[in-house]
């Protein structure tokens, strides 16, 4: 069972009070989700399929990503999620963003990795990713809502069109 630490608005930690997931999270209480776009130092994106067995399963994220744990600040849960997920170790990322749901009681931390990592080295995560590919940044650009998941990248690919 994953025990998050809860989080009011502006992103401070509330004293005392723990979530946990699958339960409810209170209104005006949220919880944290760090995603890391990994680019390439040859300018390719990687992106990551969504295991069948998900909630949108089968389709492409621009991202690798997942909630902090409890203790687990932003940059730590990103450096966590991006090894776990693609087996890329790095511990020089780079904020580039940050969305607030309201509806999903969430507030999602955006990263930018950059990378000279053997691109056949990627690591698929059990149950959460089944496939991998670098695209290019007009490939990704191009690629539709339908097969893109990651709606919060949507900035970061609209930064890539100007």
């Amino acid at each position: 069972m994953e025990v998050w630490d809860a989080y009011d608005r502006e992103c401070k930690r509330i004293g005392g009070m723990t979530l946990l997931r699958g339960e409810e999270i209170p209104e005006g209480v949220y919880h944290l989700v760090c995603d890391i776009i990994v680019r390439h130092t040859d300018g390719e994106y990687l992106l990551m399929q969504r295991d069948r067995r998900k909630h949108f399963g089968g389709m492409w994220e621009a991202t690798a990503g997942g909630s902090a744990l409890k203790g687990e600040d932003a940059y730590a849960c990103a450096v966590r999620e991006l090894r776990e997920e693609t087996g890329i170790r790095s511990d020089s990322l780079a904020a580039v963003g940050q969305v607030i749901s309201d509806e999903y009681h969430t507030i999602y931390v955006e990263y930018l990795c950059v990378t000279d990592c053997d691109k056949d080295s990627i690591i698929l995560q059990e149950g959460e990713t089944s496939a991998y590919k670098w695209v290019t940044g007009n490939e990704l650009i191009s690629m539709k809502s339908d097969e893109l998941v990651t709606d919060r990248m949507q900035n970061y690919i609209d930064e890539l069109r100007r």
